[in-house]
């Protein structure tokens, strides 16, 4: 079915419609996944609700901006993929979801998430990036079983000191915000193993040669004057990452790190959902 006529046939509430959209999926699928990204859903069909052992529910790239209180229902799902669709506030059905280990919320038009969101324990990974944030929710802190953060592309100015509460965060992205100083919480998070801080406006770094655990930092596309120190063995990638932290010319031209140097992330919205 093209994206066209889909577009067209979203806009028709009836069960007809609907059932259209859903390409006649009307059991739950043996591997206990449903994949809703890319139908043009405005709403979600209610019928997912009564999949009560579903594991995995992927709806990227849909319009939706609100869930039915139904979804209560999903008490056994561990990964929910909200990403690439409208939503200016979480709904608090999600909320009630305590068994997810993975949640997606990147690129939507979030300002905030609710407090609620604590009633997560079980909270492994969070995607928040692309969204209207101004700052980091201190809700997040209280996330205690987290290990990875991808809160990029915001318009985050700094972190908050909580932080460094989350003693199994292994991995935080926080490429292109509005960072004007390396963020100073992130000293005292010795278990960090990743630090992606690409695409900001930070203009000195501090030493991170007393973090044990760090493995890679990204620090590209920084106004910076100097490369941050690291312990050996830790993986730079920046301006002067193979040099000392003075920055060194060759052939009238300082050494950049290229942006194919990167690690991928992963894709927001998968066509094979993992």
């Amino acid at each position: 079915m093209g994206n066209s006529l889909k577009a067209i046939v979203a806009f028709v509430p009836s069960n007809k419609c609907q059932k259209y959209l859903l390409e006649d999926l009307e059991e739950m699928p043996v591997d206990k996944m449903v994949d809703l990204s890319g139908r043009q859903l405005r709403r979600l069909p209610l019928h997912i609700c009564s999949f009560r052992e579903l594991v995995k529910l992927y709806l990227s790239d849909n319009n939706l901006n609100h869930l039915p209180p139904e979804l209560e229902q999903l008490q056994n799902l561990q990964i929910l993929a909200l990403d690439f669709n409208n939503f200016k506030a979480l709904p608090l059905v999600v909320c009630t979801l305590k068994q997810l280990c993975i949640l997606y919320l990147g690129n939507n038009k979030l300002c905030s998430l609710p407090l609620e969101l604590r009633l997560l324990q079980n909270l492994k990974t969070l995607w928040i990036e692309s969204n209207c944030l101004q700052y980091l929710p201190e809700v997040v802190c209280e996330l205690s079983l987290l290990k990875t953060l991808h809160a990029g592309s915001n318009a985050l100015r700094t972190l908050p000191p909580q932080l460094q509460c989350l003693q199994e965060l292994r991995t935080i992205w926080l490429s292109g915000n509005l960072l004007s100083d390396f963020p100073p919480v992130l000293l005292n998070m010795p278990f960090l193993e990743v630090i992606d801080v690409d695409r900001n406006s930070i203009r000195f770094f501090p030493s991170l040669a007393h973090l044990p655990g760090l493995k890679l930092v990204i620090y590209d596309h920084n106004p910076c004057s100097n490369a941050p120190k690291v312990a050996k063995g830790v993986r730079r990638v920046g301006r002067w990452s193979e040099e000392t932290p003075e920055p060194r010319k060759r052939s009238g031209a300082v050494i950049d790190i290229t942006l194919d140097e990167k690690p991928l992330l992963p894709p927001a919205a998968k066509t094979k959902p993992e």
